[in-house]
């Protein structure tokens, strides 16, 4: 089911940079002049929706230098081989997210592992979404690539991955150094379908491929110098960075078998 983008959909959060709100899944725009990085790429369904959210804030597909993967989840890489091969855009990713978004494994959440958990609410709405949106199709990026040296990359708003494992073994977070924004992913989120719960938080046990690796992982959200975090799922949110990991870690410890 594509996404249909509206104009409340696209936040501008800080100078240059855009949160877009997806099939219950966010991307991120770093604008710079007439180029950007775009974080993530959103469901299947939503390759129009990250087209449009371009278009909204004045740039192109060409216009992508890169994207940065936090992770190669579905929900997170849908659009990125269609960036790949029709417009030549490299697709960025921390060395041990490399096998995975080329499918040599698929560290997801399984069918069987979501119907365990569907008596939980919200389980099987999100489920069916998921579903539509492409959560299950075979989307591999041919050509992923890791990043070229550590620390700052040379693309617009020179963002800084963190490695933050736990929810897939090489899932990153990234630092927006100059606008005080922290890109989270999945390693931090402020709200799911799945979840009852809303504000800084871990997703659900089922979603993580090391759940304790996830929860340690928030030691270095706090270290973050940051005011503005955009989640991977729900609202973006304004606060610390420690605090933030702070509160997340908190709800996970009070729900642990969550």
């Amino acid at each position: 089911m594509p996404k249909v983008l509206r104009d409340d959909d696209i936040a501008r959060v800080a100078n240059g940079v855009y949160s877009v709100s997806g099939s219950n899944t966010n991307w991120v725009i770093v604008k710079d002049g007439d180029n950007c990085t775009l974080i993530d790429t959103g469901y299947p369904g939503d390759r129009d929706a990250v087209l449009a959210s371009l278009k909204a804030v004045g740039l192109h597909p060409q216009s992508v230098a890169a994207v940065l993967a936090t992770h190669a989840h579905n929900d997170h890489i849908g659009a990125a081989e269609y960036l790949r091969t029709e417009y030549g855009v490299p697709i960025l990713m921390h060395r041990e997210e490399v096998p995975h978004a080329r499918r040599d494994f698929l560290d997801q959440v399984s069918v069987g592992q979501v119907l365990a958990q569907a008596w939980r609410p919200g389980v099987l709405p999100w489920a069916v979404h998921a579903l539509r949106a492409g959560g299950t199709a075979h989307v591999p990026v041919a050509s992923p690539q890791a990043f070229p040296s550590a620390g700052p990359l040379d693309l617009p708003g020179s963002p800084t991955p963190v490695h933050t494992p736990g929810h897939t073994r090489g899932h990153c977070a990234y630092v927006l150094a100059d606008s005080g924004v922290l890109v989270t992913g999945d390693a931090l989120v402020t709200a799911h379908p799945t979840s009852r719960t809303s504000g800084p938080q871990l997703l659900p046990s089922m979603f993580h491929t090391d759940r304790s690796r996830a929860l340690d992982s928030l030691a270095l959200i706090e270290g973050v110098d940051a005011d503005v975090l955009l989640p991977g799922h729900g609202p973006l949110h304004r606060g610390s960075a420690k605090k933030a990991a702070e509160t997340a870690r908190e709800n996970a410890l009070s729900t642990p078998g969550r």
